[in-house]
């Protein structure tokens, strides 16, 4: 169903990502009193303390103190709702200025950005399979892939060092944000226990896995991205045709 023609106010289904690709309500003097900058900031809200499952247009509609019919004039769905808090948090990821400290520091500093604001928004992460068309977005990801061309990174390997570092960031958010509050302790001195009693069918996850080793969650982030970048660098200098 083509929902870009629905006059404002009226209530449609809607998919994700749809809310990018049709022209926002237009303001008139019957407009409802309402922004939609102002819904976005109320939903981040609900989101940052409760979580994406909470998230109704009902409730949304009442933190803002209205109706649901004033809300429907700006956001059709749920699904444009969080399209829109997805993007508006994606504005808090600074890019880098291009300062001549090479590319590499540039894409470091952006995917260190993007993972700061998916642990300051733990409900962000597990949304990013969304279609990703917001203006925030868009431009942190052209940074992106505009900083790996100029370091000689050319198609097959252009996508998959973009997907490589996205998927890494996204991830090792993901498994922070959900790690148990407050319980890592337990959580690990059961998982020693766990594979210390099946030490011999998991001999490597006994002496090394994650569960098991101390660590610190900035430290190893770090290095992982390291051995990224280390990887696309080796591609771009020393590969068959990448650069």
């Amino acid at each position: 169903m083509d929902t870009s023609k629905a006059e404002p106010g009226t209530h449609r289904s809607g998919a994700a990502g749809e809310v990018w690709l049709r022209p926002p309500a237009r303001r008139g003097r019957d407009s409802p009193p309402l922004s939609r900058d102002r819904i976005v900031e109320e939903a981040v809200a609900l989101l940052d303390a409760e979580g994406a499952d909470r998230l109704t247009m009902r409730r949304l509609a009442e933190r803002l103190g209205t109706g649901s019919t004033t809300l429907y004039w700006h956001v059709k769905t749920k699904d444009d709702v969080l399209d829109l808090a997805l993007d508006a948090i994606f504005a808090e990821v600074g890019i880098p200025s291009g300062d001549g400290r090479g590319w590499r520091a540039g894409v470091t500093a952006l995917i260190g950005g993007w993972r700061a604001v998916l642990l300051r928004h733990p409900w962000s992460a597990a949304l990013l399979s969304r279609p990703m068309l917001g203006p925030n977005v868009l431009a942190r990801s052209e940074f992106l892939y505009a900083t790996l061309l100029e370091a000689g990174v050319v198609e097959p390997r252009l996508t998959a060092a973009a997907y490589g570092l996205s998927n890494y960031v996204i991830g090792s958010g993901l498994m922070q944000a959900t790690w148990p509050a407050g319980g890592q302790e337990d959580v690990r001195a059961a998982a020693r226990e766990h594979l210390r009693a099946n030490r011999e069918r998991y001999p490597a996850l006994a002496s090394h896995g994650p569960l098991v080793v101390e660590g610190d969650w900035d430290a190893a982030f770090a290095l992982g991205l390291s051995w990224l970048l280390d990887g696309i660098q080796a591609g771009v200098t020393g590969g068959d045709g990448a650069g």
